[in-house]
């Protein structure tokens, strides 16, 4: 079943068409890739999707209802999450806060609620919190819950990213670039942490330059050119399609 269609999805920025009559569909519970060399419209295609840009002309359908132009903390709530190619958590928090923001945009406690800290509000906040540490433990940062975020190494404040996303209880994720600035080990490890994400139920949208993390877990790809798509398949088919090489490596000249 598939989760989210982008069809003929357009943008133009005044006179330039950033991304170009672009279709896909997602199904339910796929890792899928989306690559191109830099400039291609991959993040631009991220913003849309999560609300941050509202496309010229086109649709896209998230669970059978489109999402075009609704705002960012909508899509939230419709359980559409990202994370960015700049690390953006909240530096002067703990790693246990941070998740807890991710599990607030589904509360329902209303002014009152905070303001007489009501039954409803209590309830809310036991449940975070027991989210909150569960999923410290699920992806092994129990250890740092009482640190602050920006003295965890590089490749734990990329976990704590994706793990503050999958908070907000969300059914498709977008990771753009999680693979970027690191090391071997810690790409491997991200290939694990995709996995364990998609054995949630969570489909999972990847933008990234690293092939070998895209080739080794993504199902299904679509690749872009100048805003435009040139190819589409499995990790096998796009490695060995001619348009792919071309964009990627250039046109041999004889």
């Amino acid at each position: 079943m598939e989760i989210i269609q982008c069809k003929d999805l357009t943008i133009k920025f005044g006179g330039l068409t950033a991304v170009n009559k672009v279709n896909f569909s997602i199904n339910s519970g796929n890792i899928f890739g989306l690559i191109g060399p830099n400039g291609s419209g991959k993040t631009t295609i991220f913003n849309l999707i999560s609300g941050i840009y509202k496309p010229t002309s086109g649709s896209i359908t998230f669970k059978n209802e489109v999402i075009n132009g609704l705002k960012p903390n909508f899509i939230t709530q419709k359980g559409i999450a990202r994370t960015f190619q700049n690390i953006r958590l909240f530096n002067n928090m703990t790693v246990f806060e941070n998740i807890m923001v991710g599990c607030h945009c589904k509360m329902h406690n209303r002014f009152i609620d905070d303001l007489i800290n009501s039954k409803k509000k209590k309830e809310e906040e036991f449940q975070a919190r027991k989210k909150t540490i569960n999923l410290l433990q699920l992806f092994k940062l129990n250890h740092y819950a009482n640190e602050l975020a920006k003295n965890l190494p590089y490749g734990r404040q990329r976990v704590l990213e994706v793990v503050r996303a999958l908070a907000s209880g969300a059914e498709l994720i977008l990771l753009d670039e999680p693979a970027a600035g690191m090391n071997p080990q810690e790409s491997n490890e991200l290939m694990q942490l995709i996995k364990k994400i998609r054995e949630m139920g969570v489909t999972v949208m990847l933008v990234e330059h690293d092939m070998k993390v895209v080739m080794n877990i993504c199902e299904h790809i679509v690749v872009l050119n100048h805003g435009e798509k040139i190819a589409e398949g499995t990790p096998e088919e796009v490695q060995n399609n001619e348009l792919v090489i071309e964009a990627y490596l250039g046109k041999q000249v004889k």
